[in-house]
């Protein structure tokens, strides 16, 4: 929900049902800590990203995937938002990568030919090998997560609405953009 003025603070998932095939469970979800890929950075990559501002849009990465086509008349009337590139814990002063392809359309002030590369990069970079968990899913877990500190994006390895996947979301709010 980085599209949005305030993103949530945390969320919490708790799985209802999940899709099972050939006794395999589907529909893992990956998490990604950014701000350990922002620690991983090169100090000249740091300097480069810590004062810039990104654009966020969501009918930004629904253009490039295909998803949410029902709504996606209203989702390109929401503004865009502008979040910092590099997003400072509100506890911990921690910094953490604030990016994801596709949603980040732009950085402010710099050329789409470079902004659009700079923020793909950074964001392949945050859900690499080294800083992922992937859960796998059974009915009555429930996970929840810091959203400045980590990202998160399910697998879509199931067929709904055949294979029922049922998961219930809660977001808490935040009070600033951190």
């Amino acid at each position: 929900m980085s599209f949005t003025a305030c993103p949530p603070r945390a969320t919490v998932l708790y799985a209802l049902e999940v899709p099972v095939r050939d006794g395999v469970v589907r529909g893992d979800t990956n998490f990604a800590s950014s701000a350990v890929a922002y620690d991983s950075l090169s100090d000249a990559e740091k300097m480069k990203v810590d004062d810039l501002l990104v654009v966020h849009d969501v009918y930004g990465r629904r253009a490039t995937t295909g998803t949410g086509t029902i709504d996606n008349d209203i989702r390109k009337q929401q503004p865009k938002v502008q979040h910092p590139f590099v997003r400072v814990h509100p506890i911990t002063g921690r910094k953490c990568l604030y990016v994801s392809p596709g949603e980040c359309v732009g950085v402010v002030g710099m050329a789409d030919e470079e902004a659009v590369p700079l923020i793909n990069g950074m964001a392949k970079r945050i859900p690499s090998e080294p800083f992922r968990y992937r859960h796998k899913w059974q009915a009555g877990d429930i996970l929840m997560w810091d959203n400045c500190a980590v990202q998160h994006l399910a697998t879509f390895d199931y067929k709904w609405p055949d294979e029922r996947r049922l998961i219930w979301r809660i977001t808490v709010g935040a009070t600033s953009t951190m």
